[in-house]
């Protein structure tokens, strides 16, 4: 195919057919860069699934940036851009294929001495509108955002020569938000700060899907603060209902759902932003999104392991817990019993020695009135009448008497008295 032809072989192939169209579209492309021609032709769409003509030129710059990725292509993609895109596609173009072809060239980010020079020849050759300046600026801060270069982000939207002669486009979301990105991550600059950017660019009527994917990943690449997973979570999820068909915002709703702790969750919008991938040719950057979303996949997988092993130690914890508190209940309760027991034995062995005494008292009370008796029986026995002979004998029988019933005495108090177990 030759670059004359490009036009009407376009034309001619079927959108219905993807592998075809892509084939054409492939070769095409390559039939331009190669007799060293821009698309001769103009885009009036922005499908870029199946307006033959667009994915042409997609890939005829993707091959340019590719070949020569520097601020100088920029240039001339914006000029492209500026005379052939129909106007009512222009800014969703220019901001798909300005960060796109700086997410693909990130590793050649030029020095700020060639940045210098590129800025002053595209001035020179911008119009009062700044609309190549901007092109360049964006593609610029999409490699800085590509390689977490929040610090130099900043400066070169801040103050850089060709961030200022973007001119009125400094108000664009898409620029507020590469500033809220910024903030986020540089780490300096407060989380209020960060967030009112954010707000800024989000809920400005002009925001795009590329804001809203900049501010999701400006989120993500935050330092933690307080509600940051929340706050992931909850504007992703705003995305996904915005953009159902849009693998990256699936996959920023499972880095949401991921840093909340939802991992089964996670795992299913990792698995939707997966098939949800484009696989055709390099259409997306397909290998390198899909090595990202695979890595967030395994990520998901081990923390939702290490939270299963959380959970079942975490439940084997409260087993042991609650089996050490039932037997100190047991215990407790034991110890009351027993003590229970021992004070109703101690008051019974109370009320057992207050009656020995009382039964002790009255034996020796008998014993003594015995004794008495004895005495006067004695005493009458001495001075009475009857013979020595008789007498001998009643004072025997009385002292035999009395001895037994002493005996008696001291047996029966001994048994009233001695300790009951």
């Amino acid at each position: 195919m030759d670059s004359a032809s490009v036009p009407a072989r376009l034309g001619a192939v079927s959108a219905s057919d993807s592998r075809e169209l892509d084939r054409v579209c492939e070769e095409a492309a390559a039939a331009l860069v190669r007799d060293g021609v821009e698309p001769p032709f103009d885009v009036r769409s922005a499908d870029f699934a199946t307006d033959p003509y667009l994915i042409c030129a997609d890939r005829y710059w993707r091959l340019r940036f590719l070949a020569l990725p520097g601020i100088g292509t920029a240039a001339d993609c914006a000029a492209w851009l500026g005379t052939h895109v129909a106007a009512a596609h222009r800014t969703e173009v220019r901001e798909k294929w300005s960060l796109g072809y700086a997410f693909i060239t990130k590793d050649t980010v030029e020095s700020p001495r060639e940045l210098a020079e590129a800025a002053e020849r595209i001035v020179g050759r911008d119009s009062s509108s700044g609309d190549i300046a901007y092109f360049a600026t964006l593609y610029h801060a999409g490699k800085l955002r590509s390689n977490f270069a929040a610090e130099e982000l900043h400066q070169f939207l801040d103050a850089s020569l060709l961030a200022l002669a973007a001119g009125q486009h400094r108000q664009d979301p898409l620029f507020t938000a590469l500033r809220a990105f910024a903030a986020f991550a540089h780490g300096a600059f407060t989380t209020e700060h960060a967030t009112g950017l954010l707000d800024e660019a989000w809920n400005s009527p002009r925001r795009t899907r590329h804001v809203v994917d900049i501010c999701l990943n400006g989120l993500q690449m935050a330092a933690p603060f307080d509600g940051q997973g929340e706050l992931l979570r909850s504007r992703a999820e705003e995305a996904v209902r915005a953009f159902p068909g849009d693998h990256m915002f699936h996959f920023r709703l499972a880095c949401g759902e991921h840093e909340t702790g939802h991992h089964d969750a996670a795992l299913t919008r990792v698995d939707q932003a997966l098939r949800l991938l484009p696989a055709i040719g390099t259409r997306g950057s397909h290998e390198l999104l899909q090595g990202q979303y695979l890595r967030k996949r395994d990520g998901i997988l081990a923390a939702g392991a290490r939270a299963r092993l959380d959970a079942e130690h975490a439940r084997r914890l409260a087993e042991r817990e609650a089996e050490h508190q039932r037997r100190w209940e047991r215990l407790e309760a034991d110890l009351r019993d027993r003590e229970e027991r021992q004070s109703r034995s101690h008051q019974a062995l109370q009320e057992s020695a207050r009656a020995n005494a009382v039964r002790a008292v009255e034996l020796v009370a008998v014993f003594t009135a015995a004794i008495a008796f004895a005495v006067g029986s004695l005493q009458i026995t001495l001075n009475g009448a009857l013979s020595l002979h008789d007498r001998l004998w009643l004072i025997a029988e009385l002292c035999a008497g009395l001895t037994v019933f002493a005996l008696l005495v001291i047996g029966g108090t001994w048994l009233i008295t001695r300790p009951r177990t």
